[in-house]
């Protein structure tokens, strides 16, 4: 018998959405930071779900265009593409759970925010805005 331990979120910072022409803040999120090579291969893979309030931040090395999938992963997201001017410079809205298929970037990126899928439409966020954090 073997007994796995359900992967659990762990807030490691805050992270500020922002319109850019106001100069606003419009959400706050707790996030959990994919630092690591074994962190951002991972992700929130393996997880039954994640709140409304929290999201994952990866932080890559080097601005490239990048791609995400959905392997493993049992429920939806918006994966919000952010070069490093820290600008959202695209969005893959609501992807399939378990799907392979590749979700492009399609621009040069320094960060990639995950939320839950539809968030994105409800929060109003779109290209352009800009985003802020706070490491704990």
């Amino acid at each position: 018998m073997s007994i796995t331990k359900e992967i659990t979120f762990k807030k490691e910072g805050e992270l500020l959405l922002k319109k850019v022409i106001t100069d606003s803040v419009f959400k706050t999120l707790d996030i959990e930071i994919a630092k690591t090579e074994y962190e951002t291969q991972t992700g929130l893979m393996y997880r039954h779900m994640m709140e409304g309030n929290q999201a994952m931040l990866f932080i890559f090395k080097k601005e490239r265009p990048r791609s995400f999938y959905m392997k493993n992963t049992e429920f939806s997201l918006d994966i919000i593409y952010i070069n490093k001017k820290k600008e959202i410079v695209g969005i893959q809205k609501n992807t399939k759970p378990f799907d392979n298929t590749s979700l492009p970037s399609n621009e040069p990126v320094l960060y990639v925010l995950e939320i839950n899928g539809g968030l994105s439409d409800s929060w109003g966020i779109t290209k352009g805005d800009v985003i802020e954090w706070i490491i704990n």
